[in-house]
C-alpha cells in the first residue's frame, strides 16, 4: 500500500471502531502505538507471518500488546475491506478461467489427527482453490478445506462451480470429470498418442499462469510459510474469501 491507501484504510478502521455499538475497542485508548501504527502492525504480521514476539520488538511494544492489537483489529480490517473483494462471476465474464489448488501449510495440531495432513504434499495444511486468468491475474480464492481433501472435493465445496458455470475452465488431471478442460490421461497399457502429447503441452503452457497467480498470493508470507494461528481464524487471512451462504449452511467450512 502507498501512503494514501494506508491512510484511507486507517480512517475506515477508525470509523468502524467508533460506530461499533459494542465498543469492544476504543481507538483513543491505544496508548502504546496509536491506531495508525496498530493497523500497520497487523498488516506487517499478515504480510511477513512473524511471531508476535518479533513483531512486538520491531514496533517497540510488549508481546501482549501485539497480541491484543492482532486480536482486536484483524476482524475490523477484514470487515472494512470486504466491499473491495470483487465478484468472481462478474470479473470472469468473457474470460477463460484457470483453476488449481494449493496447500497452505499449518502447524501439525495433534487434536486434528490426520484431517489436515495432505498425502500429496506430505505436510499439514489447508487446501485452497485459486482461480486466475490466462494472464496470471488472480480472480478468486475459495474458502479453505482440510488438506487431506483432494482438489476435486475442495473445488466442489467451493463457490467456483456456480461462479464459473458458464466459463471455459481449465484444470489439471486432478479435475478430470468436473467438466473442465484438462489434459488427457495416458491410456492404460498403451503409449500416449503423439496428438495427446501436443495437446497436453498446450494445456500445460496455459496453466502456467495460475501457478504465477498462486505465487503472487503467497507474497503474503502467512500463506507461504507455516500458519500458526487458530484454525477458525484462517479464513480472515489474505487470499481466502468467505464461503457462500449455501456453503456455510451446509457446514462445509473446516
Amino acid at each position: 500500500m502507498d501512503g494514501d491507501q494506508l491512510g484511507g484504510l486507517v480512517e475506515r478502521v477508525h470509523r468502524a471502531l467508533v460506530e461499533d455499538v459494542d465498543r469492544t475497542v476504543v481507538p483513543g485508548r491505544m496508548w502504546a502505538l496509536g491506531l495508525y501504527k496498530s493497523v500497520v502492525l497487523v498488516l506487517f504480521m499478515l504480510r511477513q507471518n512473524t511471531v508476535q514476539e518479533a513483531a512486538a520488538e520491531l514496533f517497540g511494544v510488549s508481546q501482549a500488546t501485539a497480541s491484543r492489537r492482532w486480536t482486536a483489529l484483524l476482524p475490523v480490517v477484514e470487515k472494512v475491506l470486504a466491499g473491495h473483494v470483487p465478484d468472481a462471476t462478474k470479473v470472469s465474464a468473457g474470460r477463460v478461467v484457470l483453476i488449481d489448488g494449493t496447500l497452505v501449510t499449518t502447524w501439525d495440531w495433534a487434536s486434528e489427527g490426520t484431517l489436515m495432513f495432505s498425502g500429496k504434499h506430505r505436510d499439514t495444511g489447508f487446501n485452497l482453490q485459486v482461480a486466475a486468468t490466462l494472464s496470471g491475474e488472480p480472480l478468486a480464492a475459495s474458502a479453505p478445506v482440510p488438506g487431506s481433501r483432494h482438489d476435486m472435493y475442495a473445488w466442489r465445496q467451493s463457490h467456483f462451480p456456480d461462479a464459473f458455470a458458464d466459463r471455459e475452465d481449465i484444470g489439471d488431471l486432478g479435475y478430470v470429470g468436473s467438466g473442465m478442460l484438462t489434459a488427457r490421461r495416458k491410456p492404460p497399457g498403451r503409449e500416449r498418442p503423439a496428438g495427446d502429447k501436443v495437446y497436453n503441452q498446450s494445456i500445460g503452457k496455459l496453466r502456467a499462469a495460475v501457478e504465477r497467480a498462486i505465487a503472487h498470493l503467497k507474497d503474503w508470507k502467512i500463506l507461504a510459510t507455516r500458519y500458526r494461528g487458530p484454525l477458525q481464524a484462517f479464513p480472515s487471512s489474505p487470499g481466502p474469501s468467505p464461503p457462500s451462504p449455501s456453503t456455510r449452511k451446509a457446514g462445509r467450512t473446516p
